[in-house]
């Protein structure tokens, strides 16, 4: 990798160093390991030189997945990197089982929660250099394992596979990991056996996590007044527009009722800190909230919209960077992604808002993936949209793309997407426009840019 250097390397801060795992380097500012670690003393470490001082010291970075720009550098303290490891325990795991990993390891899921819950219960670890979706099944066959960790598109790709005989016939017994979607998790139930599927919510920073026991379809988990003791939380009223919490005449946050989407915030203090992001002072400072319900408190903010029921479960709704405003409604990019998916022709969809000049707010656009051997049904895919969502959700673009753009840990690129809009002379891939007038969708041509432009193509 250190051709990808060369050309930073003078401009790196004098603080940064660099090292490669080779006996010489032509590069003088670089140091090299293996000739080091071949003159190492065998003695042992000291001990101050291998323990912890204190849980709240940093262990490690892992960096985010970059979906909404570029990926930034978490600090990991020691008691994040404790906490993750008892996920497996909490939900049910014991040291006779054996653990299949074939997530990322620079993803927290695989790293803390997957190798670092195999140590802590003392189980045994099947690791896989990488994910393969033909592979999976007979993988647990062939290991006897009895616990999968998955991300919701793993399981899509895996109830994407050709249906074989004896599917059910392995010993897996909990699938523990995030972002599963309703469809997915009763098709994959319905496939592949009597699973307990044990969805959680945490990100690689944040100070909370939700817990799913029950099994309950889409919940991320449940709240109760134990909970709440423990990891105080809100979810809170979002304008979608100025893209910040709306605070009321007197300067404070509003809760919202259950059943309606609201930003989860979640309150730092000594038992729940934020430990940030490595040397970006501005970034940590962006996701922190001041002053929300009462002087000097202080919320971290998830940018993650969340419903709380009536019978107080949990369910993700959508990250507030891929939320739009379109005619004055908020549509959630996840939802009208779940509607088109469900076409038999339709692969993979990634929804997000494109600027329209002299337009408020943003407009729906949808880059396609097609399934093999399908083409697009525009016919079909009009009567979908218009059934299934309101008005202002319907993407009024579509870009039938030949691979979908994806973060090291299988989520959906959209910021370069969002850049390139719906431009024709710019854009190679195929488009589609909404003409409400044909009440289709028809090809997006430069004559038609140009009119949507000039606004005399109403939207």
């Amino acid at each position: 990798l250190l051709g990808t250097l060369e050309e930073v390397l003078p401009n790196l801060q004098k603080d940064v160093s660099v090292w490669i795992m080779t006996k010489d380097s032509t590069f003088p500012s670089v140091h090299t390991l293996l000739d080091k670690i071949e003159t190492a003393s065998e003695d042992p470490v000291p001990v101050n030189q291998h323990s912890a001082k204190n849980l709240k010291s940093s262990v490690l970075y892992i960096f985010t997945s970059g979906t909404t720009g570029l990926p930034k550098a978490a600090v990991i303290s020691h008691m994040q990197v404790l906490k993750g490891a008892a996920g497996l325990w909490a939900f049910g795991a014991t040291a006779e089982d054996i653990i299949y990993i074939t997530l990322p390891l620079y993803h927290s899921a695989a790293s803390l929660l997957g190798i670092g819950g195999c140590i802590e219960l003392g189980a045994t670890c099947v690791l896989k250099k990488k994910f393969s979706a033909s592979q999976f099944w007979s993988d647990c066959k062939k290991y006897n394992v009895t616990v999968i960790q998955y991300i919701g598109e793993l399981c899509r790709y895996l109830c994407s596979q050709p249906v074989k005989e004896g599917e059910k016939n392995h010993k897996v017994r909990l699938a523990v990991g995030n972002g599963v979607r309703n469809d997915v998790w009763r098709e994959f139930l319905d496939r592949f056996g009597a699973v307990k599927i044990c969805e959680f919510y945490g990100a690689t920073e944040g100070n909370i996590c939700f817990m799913n026991h029950t099994g309950k379809i889409g919940s991320v988990g449940r709240t109760n007044f134990f909970y709440k003791l423990f990891f105080p939380f809100d979810l809170i009223k979002y304008d979608f527009q100025k893209d910040e919490p709306i605070r009321n005449k007197h300067g404070w946050c509003e809760k919202v009722k259950k059943g309606e989407a609201g930003l989860l915030i979640s309150k730092v203090n000594a038992k729940n800190p934020f430990f940030g992001y490595a040397g970006n002072k501005r970034h940590t400072e962006k996701k922190l909230l001041c002053e929300v319900f009462k002087k000097g408190d202080l919320y971290f903010n998830t940018g993650d919209l969340m419903v709380q029921d009536h019978e107080n479960f949990l369910y993700f709704w959508d990250r507030i960077g891929d939320t739009f405003r379109w005619k004055g409604e908020n549509v959630a990019t996840t939802e009208v992604s779940d509607v088109i998916v469900m076409l038999d022709f339709i692969q993979e969809a990634n929804v997000y808002g494109v600027s329209v000049p002299d337009h408020e707010g943003k407009a729906g656009m949808a880059s396609l993936i097609l399934k093999q051997n399908t083409s697009l049904d525009l016919e079909q895919m009009y009567k979908q949209v218009v059934t299934y969502l309101p008005s202002y959700a319907c993407p009024l673009f579509l870009r039938v793309q030949e691979k979908m753009e994806m973060t090291g840990t299988f989520k959906q690129q959209k910021f370069r997407l969002v850049d390139e809009g719906f431009n024709p002379s710019t854009i190679t891939d195929p488009l589609y426009f909404l003409d409400n007038s044909k009440k289709a969708y028809v090809l997006l041509t430069k004559e038609v840019h140009e009119m949507i432009l000039s606004g005399k193509m109403k939207l």
